[in-house]
């Protein structure tokens, strides 16, 4: 029945009725005309009490009247349903599987609580997403794991989008409440709402850091960091870690972020509400008191909080209750670094800090204060207590007072005032009261401190709230805190659905729907119970004011007033002390007892007055606040109150009451600060999140279904389902239901009118119309109804899929059968065919059989006959050979036997002979022996005897000399007898050689006998030896041939084996070769890849360079612009100028800008702005040349300046000498002339030297490796050059110095004899003589200047001669050391093997030849660096020479002047070409400007002008000021057409052709500049009359740079401009809009309506891009920008449309289909086809899209095996792990055709990519610009044809 919905104060009978009923009853409406959807295969929710609701699948149709209902669970498993028998109910119905894990759970079509645990669990468990809509609801789940989702990239993704367009995110509710208050101009609230544990506070932060990311500050004073920077100090101060968060907030807080008119933060406020005081001196079992105590605790070593005497958490009372001081993974003391950091960034000083600390670590001792009982009724502290003693201390209180008043307290009646002792207990009781009173006004103070930091200086406009409050808690004890916890979530609960029901009601009327009152759960009866007169509340605090009053008798009064009496009120059955109210999420017991002593919240007075007397400034300012605290009800009229004190404080009693202490309850303070709360609240546009704890083991990914459906029913999800259900909840517009189920139409249904048409298509398809609605743009359908078309479209697919696959099935297998018939009738073919040249074969092998066994059967017969004739043969042969053989053994015998008796009786007689004659030789021995005996011994007694020696000595020498003589007689004699003895030898020889002669030829006779008589026998014995040995040489000739037939077999196998050694060697030598190519050929191909990876490294490096050098370009251009707009806004502000000092601008001076160049301007000055590298980058190589170089620099610099100073000195002496003597003209002007014609070449060679100092800063800067100062690096030769031409250049210069000083000295001699005459005594002859000593003085000096010269090249000879022999000498030394190498290098080569040393020496060879060619490049380079500079001082000192003689042509003579008239004479000028310069005045360079750039018109200009016109304009008057050497005016020339152009482009930036022209033109400008430079570089693409126009006395290099940067400036912002414009378009085009129509159905939506995808009018479509990038590409070509150019600005513009449509696909679950796959690959083939059309396919531009078309294909391929998954990671190498992955679980598919991506498929992805080293960014970088490089573009137009059309207004200027 459905009622109107309830006003506050009325009850009905449905508000009795808990949560739970009222959803049945709810779904008891949905179901109850779904029957006809009860059929078999159908799927159902049955509750389960494991998994809460459990899916099943009917085995047969319902029919209704059934009481039963057989299913099949998922496992398998049968059962039968029983229905209710009253209320019939059925079980739920399954929504599809395309309609599960949908963004918005309005968008089931089933909606019931099954449908939604399911989709959420779904989301979070397989896709890994946690936010999904329901409604206007966010549903976030904390996944206890940080997710890569809230980066700044993901911030930008969802600024400025519709809150449908992308997936469910708090950034997205972020965005709509932030867009909301642009829109409507009304302040909006964020409302975060759940359980502890469930993520509140982190939803809450998140969606501050977006606020501050989007809008930033007004004011540079970084106001979004203070917003954030209060988190840290609130979290310290305010979190606690509980059993179910380690992070839990124990308060509640509201953020009131402010915002000005361009809605931008300029400031915060916030309040709290209820604060958890018992956790400072109670906490239960693992759990921990507040996080700033245990980083107090962590950081007791510190030196500043010695004083402190601070320990170990354990150590205090306070903290070690919980028993756990420490959470995993948190570091306390760091933690405590952030936390002051955060109070320092908020403005509290370093001294309160340490108040704030000090006091803290006071309540921590007050904590440990003990007490002794002396009796029942009283107690005191023990003497000298330490911990009070260090409380008192820390305090700055007396310790005697504050013992005394520890343990009594003070009674006052009407006429006296006790003091009482009181007992330990509730001494206990005061001293935790008492620091709790403290550490809650500590907490106030903060939070008071924290919004004067976060006040707004300027006016605020509009704020959004941010509410972080804690949801519905229901403990097994709940105390007061639980019941006030509870009343608040009653109130927003009510808030809650009034509005939803309102936002209902505002969407049916502007659809004009009939609006029928449906039924919703009003809880205004539970807050009438709670806040009503005689309400829970009230009675409590009556109960408070009673005397006596205690929780019993407030619990008798509670039954009394409330029990029966109310539905929602109940009291326990065993208990007295507690009661039960029903929330709308579920009764709750109360237990009364503490709750009276908690509202009261008392602490005594004498206490706090004790503190307020403290030496200790900041604790008595704590309670003095007490004071001025404002009540609730004297809040603003606007509602809101100043700050969070409202909420916990209670007004300070007048000084009349001493006695109360406190006025106001907590319960009163709260129920106002509520109110005040829901005022705001009401006030704003609310935006609901609520969180959800999904287990309560904080396990990442674990879902819960029963404590998900806990909460779920708590947090008004539910209800939001339940109202949308009880109405139409699914919404279509007519084009999205004409798209959808266009498939249900036949095409005489189809009308041109789609309203029309989807009406006569439902009410064919649905005949209740009820069922349904026609709005004004929607159809609005009951809930099912859609589940109902989208089976009738499946069954309709189905049935189609089924006719085409069995047209298909006959079609192939008919193709098939064909196929299979020709091949058949081709196999028997050729099996025949094969059959037929076999039994062919088998003939011809038979008959060749026959004949090879004929001949083989012969040859085996004719073998065995020659074998049996050869072996007859050889036995006769052995036979006789051995008969013969034994009849000759026979006869040698006897022969031998004959010679051996011979030998034998001769060798006898001998024997015999021999025995004789040693027997007689024996006896002959043994007589000589015995008579030698005889002989002896008479000599031996002769010598024995005197006489005898003497006598033998006596004659002795007589002796010797008669023996002396003997011996030469004998001597003689023997001689003598030699020779006779040899000449008898000699007849005896003679004698003898006769005799044996005579008996030789004796013997020959004699032989001769004996051979005649034994010649027949010798003959005999030859011939058979002859016999013998024919038989062994016929033996060794047949052994011989058998060897030399093994032999040949032999040799001619060892030749084959060499043959086929030879072969291998020659293939492995062929081989070795060949490896030895592809060796060389890898080496080659290894080394050319190694220089084109170096060569890409080098391009990303120099890219790098690039992009930073633009981003800063970017960065300068945007605070330029910023700085501006300040000045502009500051110029409008002060419109009345302030007495005093007017400062002015320190950047600008006059009327230039900052890139006005000057002489006395510096590059130094301007360098760190262009390049800002590291100063540690820098070798120490570079710094002491660069000292060097500065040294040099500034001894020039000193130099410089004291001739300027000298020459200054002598002009104003001249002129004073001029002014005596007036009619004299100046004797020495030329002089004069020559002498500044100096200065100006010093001060142009010192800027010269100054340019190539920063030349080589820039060479070094911007070269990052380390090798850069290396010998031989392009800078160390730079410098070494520069060094080199500075020090000739030095030389020069002092030589000029010296010739400069030496003309002033006479000068100065030729001027002092003017100083001292007078006009009254000067005479012709004085004069006349005056100039003969000026001709000497001349003369001498000039004679000195030769001098000087000549010694000066005498020196420069003398050095360069040193230098030569210099060089000599090195090169003798390096060709010794070469020849050393050389050398060595031939030693190594002659011991490498012959191929090595062929390798090596070619080696060795490529080595040499390419060194010689860098080091002729090298010379190359130097000479053409020294050409160059002579060409330029050629042309310096010929325009220099050409100027002296003009002065010298002017220098006449004063006698010639007097004889000469002077008249004006017309030089008649020869006709001449057109110069290609133009010339202006310097009084119009303004209107030139103006005209030329301010005012020009583009368009104009492209359509009828030739491109780059005012480009050619501007440098034509440029050469011209070049040709006049007027520096000031090129200088003012090139400034103000530099501004102009920044003038044009910041008023009309946003204009693409404006922007577009200006690049193209400032461009061509910058190649002019270069093309005309007189460089050979730029020289080369030139023609002769080109070359001719070339600057001729200014280098501008520095100018081409200010106008590079200028390019780069404009081409940023022609990006931006470009991507202003197609950001709208691309999402649409590209993956909204269905190019290919009918490929992709939609989806059914929820309440947040995502963009349609139906090109409606006014929709972007692909061709809407393509047209514009047609616009933009020729707007680029009409304004002649460089082709070059072009490609990069459309390969940027690709790269956006890219990465803006991956970043969507990314983040919009709706997008990732098969279907849009296709789409997508369709759409960038448009863009490629586009590409080729334009001849753009070079540009880069195909490969920007490479992500995005892999993305496309990730979406289409196959997703199921492990194949699959390898072919995945191979494909997308574009996309990094975190978007493959992501894209894999946004899978989603659009018809039920489809399969969903399983898990396990996408742990695999993550494997294989587990290796993958990639960026772990989710989304590309849109914003991200590639560094523009601007090629040298020559024009071949000729200057001196340019003509200047009279529309531009440029008559003032005249041709040249």
């Amino acid at each position: 029945m459905d009622i109107e919905p309830l006003l506050p104060g009325m009850e009905t009978p449905a508000a009795s009725e808990s949560a739970e009923n009222l959803w049945y009853t709810s779904f008891g409406m949905e179901t109850g005309g779904l029957d006809y959807m009860y059929v078999k295969y159908a799927r159902v929710w049955i509750p389960d009490p494991e998994e809460v609701w459990k899916s099943a699948e009917l085995l047969k149709d319902y029919k209704p009247g059934d009481k039963v209902l057989q299913l099949r669970l998922e496992e398998g498993k049968d059962l039968e349903y029983c229905l209710d028998p009253k209320t019939k109910e059925l079980p739920p119905l399954r929504n599809p599987d395309i309609l599960v894990g949908e963004n918005d759970l309005t968008a089931l079509s089933y909606l019931h609580e099954p449908a939604v645990l399911h989709n959420l669990k779904v989301r979070f468990i397989d896709s890994k997403l946690i936010y999904t809509y329901c409604g206007i609801v966010l549903v976030a789940i904390n996944p206890y794991e940080q997710l890569p989702i809230y980066g700044e990239d993901i911030i930008n993704a969802y600024s400025g989008q519709n809150m449908g367009d992308m997936d469910p995110h708090i950034f997205a509710v972020a965005e709509e409440a932030y867009k909301q208050m642009a829109r409507d101009e009304r302040n909006q609230s964020i409302i975060v709402s759940g359980e502890s544990g469930a993520g509140k506070t982190v939803s809450a932060k998140y969606a501050m850091r977006y606020f501050a990311t989007v809008s930033g500050s007004a004011s540079e004073a970084n106001v979004e960091e203070k917003v954030l920077a209060s988190n840290p100090i609130m979290e310290s101060i305010g979190n606690a870690k509980t059993t179910r968060n380690d992070n839990s907030s124990r308060f509640g807080k509201y953020i009131e972020i402010g915002f000005d008119k361009r809605y931008r933060i300029i400031g915060a406020n916030m309040r709290t509400y209820l604060l958890e005081k018992s956790r400072v001196v109670f906490q239960a079992e693992e759990e921990r008191n507040y996080h700033i105590f245990y980083q107090l605790c962590a950081s007791a070593a510190l030196p500043e909080f010695q004083t402190l005497r601070l320990g170990n958490a354990n150590y205090f009372h306070y903290t070690k209750q919980g028993g756990s001081p420490v959470i995993d993974g948190v570091d306390d003391a760091k933690e405590m670094l952030n936390t002051r950091q955060a109070c320092t960034l908020l403005g509290i000083s370093d001294s309160y800090q340490m108040g704030i600390f000090r006091i803290l670590a006071g309540i921590l001792h007050l904590g440990n204060v003990e007490f002794a009982s002396r009796d029942s009724d009283s107690c005191a502290v023990p003497p000298k207590h330490e911990p009070l003693t260090i409380f008192c201390d820390l305090m700055g209180v007396e310790y005697e007072e504050m013992a005394h008043w520890l343990c009594h307290r003070k009674l006052a009646t009407a006429t006296e005032t006790y003091i009482k002792p009181i007992s330990k207990l509730h001494a206990i009781n005061a001293r935790d009261a008492l620091a709790k009173h403290i550490y809650a006004n500590l907490f106030n103070w903060i939070v008071d401190h924290v919004n004067k930091a976060l006040h707004a200086t300027v006016k605020q406009h509009s704020f959004i709230g941010v509410l972080d409050i804690y949801g519905f808690e229901t403990f097994e004890i709940n105390s007061f805190e639980q019941f006030c916890i509870n009343y608040a979530n009653e109130k927003l609960q009510q808030q809650f659905n009034m509005h939803v029901f309102k936002l209902e009601q505002e969407e049916y009327m502007k659809e004009q729907i009939p609006w029928t009152l449906i039924d919703f759960y009003d809880n205004q009866p539970c807050i009438n119970l709670i806040e009503a007169k005689m309400g829970v509340l009230d009675l409590l605090d009556e109960e408070c004011k009673m005397p006596k009053g205690s929780d019993d008798t407030w619990a008798q009064k509670l039954y009394n007033t409330h029990l029966n009496k109310c539905a929602l009120f109940e009291k326990p059955r065993l208990s007295n002390k507690a009661f039960i109210i029903k929330h709308f999420a579920d009764k709750v017991e109360y237990q009364c007892e503490g709750f009276l002593e908690k509202n009261k919240d008392t602490v005594y007075e004498e206490q706090i007055k004790v503190l307020k007397s403290s030496k200790f400034k900041l604790l008595p300012e704590l309670f003095q606040d007490e004071e001025k605290v404002l009540s609730p009800t004297s809040a603003a009229p606007s509602g809101r109150v100043p700050l969070s004190r409202t909420a916990m404080k209670a007004a300070k009693a007048r000084p009349g009451q001493a006695s109360k202490e406190h006025k106001k309850t907590v319960g009163h303070q709260f129920r106002n600060s509520l109110h005040l709360l829901m005022e705001t609240l009401n006030a704003t546009t609310p935006h609901y999140v609520r969180c959800i704890k999904p287990n309560d083991f904080k396990f990442p990914f674990t879902f819960d279904e029963k404590r998900a459906v806990q909460q779920l029913r708590a947090c008004g999800v539910l209800e939001t389902i339940r109202i949308s259900a009880a109405g139409f909840p699914s919404r279509w517009t007519y084009q999205e239901f004409f798209s959808r189920y266009r498939v249900l139409m036949k095409q005489r249904d189809v009308l041109s009118d789609r309203k029309q048409t989807c009406k006569n298509v439902l009410e064919k398809l649905i005949l209740d119309k009820d069922k349904y609605q026609f709005g004004k743009t929607k159809i609005f359908f009951r809930a099912g109804q859609v589940a109902y078309l989208e089976k009738i479209r499946a069954d309709k697919l189905r049935a189609a899929c089924i006719r085409i696959q069995k047209t298909i099935r006959g079609w192939l297998m008919r193709k098939k059968y064909v196929r299979m018939r020709k091949a058949a009738i081709a196999i028997q073919r050729h099996v025949r065919g094969y059959q037929a040249r076999c039994y062919a074969k088998f003939l011809r092998r038979t008959r060749a059989a026959i004949t090879i066994q004929k001949f083989q059967r012969m040859y085996v017969v004719r073998k065995r006959y020659q074998r049996m004739r050869d072996a007859t043969i050889a036995l006769q042969a052995l036979l006789r050979g051995y008969m013969a053989r034994n009849k000759y053994q026979m006869m040698l015998r006897e022969h031998k036997s004959v010679i051996i008796q011979k030998h034998v009786r001769g060798w006898l007689a001998r024997l015999r002979y021999g025995r004789t004659l040693k027997a007689i030789v024996y006896l002959q021995c043994c007589y000589r022996r015995m008579m030698a005996k005889r002989e002896l011994k008479k000599l031996k007694i002769e010598a024995r005897s005197v006489e005898r020696y003497k006598k033998l000595h006596i004659g002795l020498e007589n002796k010797i000399m008669q023996l002396q003589r003997k011996i030469d007689e004998q001597n003689k004699e023997y001689k003598s007898l030699l020779e006779k003895m040899s000449s008898l030898e000699i007849t005896y020889s003679t004698e003898t050689e006769k005799l044996r002669s005579d008996v030789e030829r004796l013997r020959m006779s004699e032989e001769e006998a004996k051979n005649a008589t034994n010649r027949v026998l010798s003959l005999q014995d030859e011939i058979t030896k002859l016999r013998k040995e024919l038989h062994q040489t016929q033996a060794e000739k047949k052994t011989i041939e058998e060897w030399a037939d093994k032999y040949k077999h032999e040799t001619e196998q060892l030749v084959s084996e060499l043959k086929e050694q030879n072969t291998l060697l020659k293939t492995e030598k062929e081989e070795l070769n060949r490896r030895i190519h592809d060796q060389a050929r890898e080496i080659t191909e290894t080394m050319e890849k190694k220089l084109v990876e170096e060569t890409k490294q080098l391009e990303l490096d120099l890219n790098d360079e690039r992009l930073r050098y633009q981003n800063l370009l970017n960065e300068f251009s945007r605070l330029e612009e910023r700085y501006d707009d300040l000045k502009d806004e500051m110029n409008l502000m002060v419109s009345v100028p302030k007495p005093g000092h007017k400062r002015t601008d320190s950047t600008h001076s006059s009327n230039e800008s900052e890139y006005t160049f000057s002489s006395e301007i510096t590059e130094a000055e301007d360098l760190p702005v262009r390049t800002e590298e590291p100063s540690e980058k820098k070798a120490p190589l570079d710094m002491s040349l660069f000292l060097k170089l500065q040294k040099r620099v500034t001894e020039l610099e000193q130099e410089k300046q004291s001739l300027q100073d000298e020459l200054d000195r002598k002009e104003e002496q001249a002129l004073r000498a001029k002014a005596k003597e007036e009619e004299r003209p100046p004797i020495r002007g030329a002089e004069l002339e020559y002498e500044s014609l100096k200065r100006q070449e010093l001060e142009s060679e010192n800027k010269k030297l100054k340019n190539e100092l920063n030349e080589l800063q820039k060479a070094l800067t911007e070269t990052r490796s380390p090798e850069v100062t290396a010998p031989g690096a392009p800078a160390y030769r730079v410098l070494l050059d520069q060094l080199t031409s500075v020090s000739e250049e030095l030389e020069v210069r002092k030589e000029e110095v010296l010739i400069l000083r030496s003309q002033l000295v006479s000068q100065k001699e030729a001027i002092q004899p003017k100083n001292t005459m007078t006009d009254s005594t000067i005479l012709l002859e004085d004069v006349q003589k005056m100039k003969d000593k000026g001709e000497i003085a001349q003369a001498y000096i000039g004679l000195k200047e030769t001098n000087r010269l000549l010694e000066s090249q005498l020196q420069s000879q003398k050095k360069s001669h040193e230098n030569e022999l210099e060089l000599l000498r090195g090169e003798i030394q390096g060709l010794k050391e070469e020849n050393n190498r050389q050398q060595q290098l031939l030693a190594q080569n002659l011991q490498l093997p012959p191929e090595a040393r062929i390798e090596a020496s070619l080696q060795h060879e490529i080595t040499r030849l390419t060194n010689e060619n860098l080091d002729l490049m090298e010379q190359l380079e130097k000479q053409d660096k020294t050409v160059r500079k002579l060409k330029k001082q050629l042309k310096v000192f010929a325009k220099k020479i050409g100027e002296l003689e003009v002065g010298q042509m002017e220098n006449i003579s004063p006698g010639q002047i007097i004889d000469e008239p002077i008249r004006p004479v017309n030089i008649p000028r020869k006709e001449k070409d057109f110069q290609g310069m133009l010339e202006y005045k310097k009084e119009d360079e303004q209107k030139l400007v103006k005209n030329l750039i301010l005012e020009l018109k583009p368009r104009g200009v492209a359509v009828n002008l030739i491109p780059g016109l005012p480009a050619y304009i501007l440098f034509m008057c440029v050469r011209h000021a070049d040709y006049l050497n007027d520096d000031q005016k090129v200088r003012s020339l090139l400034t103000s057409t530099i501004n102009g152009i920044k003038k044009v482009l910041k008023k009309r930036g946003d204009d693409f052709e404006t922007v577009s022209f200006w690049l193209s033109n400032t461009c061509r400008f910058l190649h002019c500049l270069k093309q005309y430079s007189g460089e050979e570089g730029f020289m080369k693409h030139n023609t002769p009359r080109q070359n001719e126009h070339c600057l001729t006395n200014f280098d501008l290099a520095e100018y081409r740079q200010v106008l590079s940067d200028l390019a780069i400036q404009i081409y940023q912002q022609l990006v931006r401009v470009l991507e202003n414009i197609l950001q709208p378009m691309i999402v649409s085009g590209m993956l909204e809009h269905e190019t290919i129509q009918g490929v992709s159905g939609v989806k059914p939506t929820g309440l947040r309506k995502r963009t349609s995808s139906i090109a409606d009018e006014g929709t972007y479509t692909l061709d809407s891009i393509i047209r514009q990038l047609n616009s933009f590409h020729s707007v680029m070509c009409q304004h002649g920008m460089d082709p070059e150019l072009i490609k990069q600005v459309v390969k940027q513009m690709f790269y956006i449309i890219g990465a803006v449509t991956l970043n969507n696909l990314l983040l919009r679950k709706d997008m990732c289909s098969w279907s849009k796959g296709m789409q997508i690959r369709y759409n960038v083939s448009q863009l490629e086809e586009w590409l080729r059309d334009k001849n753009l396919m070079n540009s880069g531009a195909k490969e920007t899209l490479e992500p995005l078309i892999q993305a496309a294909q990730l979406l289409q391929v196959k997703k199921k095996t492990d194949e699959d998954a390898e072919a995945i990671c191979s494909m997308c190498n574009a996309l990094t792990t975190a978007q493959i992955v992501k894209v894999l679980n946004l899978y989603t598919p659009v018809n039920e055709f489809e399969e969903r991506v399983l898990v396990s498929f996408i742990r695999t992805i993550q494997m294989r990519l587990r290796d993958r080293k990639d960026s772990p960014q989710l989304l590309m970088d849109a914003k991200h610009i590639f560094p523009v490089t601007f090629p040298f573009n020559p024009s071949s137009l000729a200057l001196e044809t340019i003509q200047i059309p009279a529309s531009l207004g440029l008559g003032f200027i005249s041709r040249v």
